[in-house]
């Protein structure tokens, strides 16, 4: 690999790694945005989708005929409103004004994480990819790892705002780089002699094959079950179970550094046993954990880190073998447009998640919420639902 691929990976990677601290930050914000804007768990909850849904909604727009453009300018153009939006949430006002940004973010975040991955394919040959897709992949790691106890820290020394205005910061170093390194993205364009238009070939094709809609319900519901549970992790151990601010970000710390090792060896363990077989052991060793997580009582914390060491592990396998199943249901020559509605499903399905448990939780008098045992049941069903359609559909 050059050193100028290296650097363009090195970037890319920086870029995908603040597009998904983005998204991840807003759900451990639960118990400081509820009481700072003195909103319900519903509203609370309306904040997290809002991003998600709308990025469904243009990632899944985009799909139609977005590679009739340069890929680089359609990344930068994504890019530059997104950091916009994010800071504009970073200097939120009111409640409003925070769920409009969260919007806008979401309709630019979602044109994204596609581009980044098209760029790689442009960029790699096949026997190549793997390496240069697993360290784009390994931002979201970093941002568990790093990202979020940093911007939970800064949430703690300054106010909520500033992990928005440290991702949006941080983002705008990084343009001029975009801009100087990566090369113009138009080779797919050459063999084009028109306008761009609107192509429906893909989408069309994807409810001619049963595999490939099976495999986007699949995709939707893996991250419904698994993101039902989490917006209301912090403030259910806050709230209560009466862990401080101070000890929540170790949670996302310790689960960050188990999904970077567990993504790494779990993936290879599934190219040697098979992937179906290690998706079904880590998808039934998650649901007593999602049992025990959504029904916790007060314990030392370093037990709590360990459970949710274990739940990110097992989360971290079920996620790398389920995609590497989606990945292969579809033809090479329809997997870009494929992949953006792959996305567009995962973004729908984690956006209807939060909205569901928003419904399902309320708040008592004394902060502390109710009914968040009821997610643990509903996430085990969805669960089980998946490993029906992943051992029907996948080898």
């Amino acid at each position: 690999m050059s050193k100028n691929e290296r650097i363009i990976l090195f970037l890319l990677a920086a870029l995908n790694f603040t597009n998904i601290l983005d998204f991840m930050i807003m759900m451990p914000l639960g118990n400081y945005l509820m009481p700072y804007f003195n909103i319900t768990p519903q509203q609370f909850s309306l904040l997290v989708a809002s991003y998600t849904l709308s990025a469904s909604i243009s990632g899944f727009c985009a799909a139609f005929f977005v590679d009739g453009f340069d890929r680089k300018k359609v990344l930068l153009f994504a890019y530059i409103g997104f950091l916009v939006a994010t800071f504009a949430c970073g200097f939120a006002p009111t409640y409003i004004f925070l769920l409009l940004a969260r919007v806008v973010a979401g309709l630019f975040g979602g044109l994204i994480g596609a581009q980044v991955i098209s760029i790689v394919s442009d960029l790699f040959t096949y026997e190549r990819r793997g390496r240069a897709m697993g360290a784009i992949m390994s931002s979201f790691a970093v941002a568990s790892t790093v990202g979020i106890p940093l911007a939970l820290y800064l949430a703690n020394l300054i106010s909520w705002h500033a992990p928005f205005i440290f991702i949006a910061g941080f983002g705008l170093l990084l343009i001029p780089f975009l801009i100087k390194f990566i090369p113009a993205m138009n080779q797919h364009l050459a063999t084009v002699k028109q306008k761009p238009k609107i192509n429906t070939d893909s989408f069309f094709a994807v409810f001619k094959d049963k595999h490939q809609y099976q495999a986007l319900i699949f995709s939707g519901m893996m991250m419904f079950a698994h993101f039902i549970i989490v917006p209301f992790i912090n403030p259910y151990m806050e709230f209560n179970l009466g862990y401080s601010k101070k000890l929540t970000p170790l949670i996302y710390l310790v689960g960050g550094i188990a999904a970077f090792f567990s993504a790494n060896y779990l993936g290879r363990l599934s190219d040697k046993i098979g992937k179906l077989k290690i998706f079904t052991l880590c998808l039934l060793f998650s649901l007593p954990m999602m049992f025990l997580i959504t029904n916790l009582f007060t314990i030392p914390y370093w037990i709590v880190l360990v459970l949710f060491g274990l739940w990110f592990t097992v989360a971290t396998g079920r996620g790398v073998t389920a995609q590497a199943m989606v990945s292969n249901v579809v033809k090479p020559e329809h997997r870009g447009s494929f992949q953006s509605f792959n996305s567009s499903m995962q973004q729908l399905g984690s956006g209807l998640a939060a909205l569901v448990s928003g419904f399902i939780i309320t708040k008592n008098a004394d902060e502390s919420i109710a009914n968040y045992p009821w997610l643990g049941y509903i996430g085990i069903i969805a669960m089980i639902v998946t490993l029906f359609i992943a051992r029907k559909n996948f080898k």
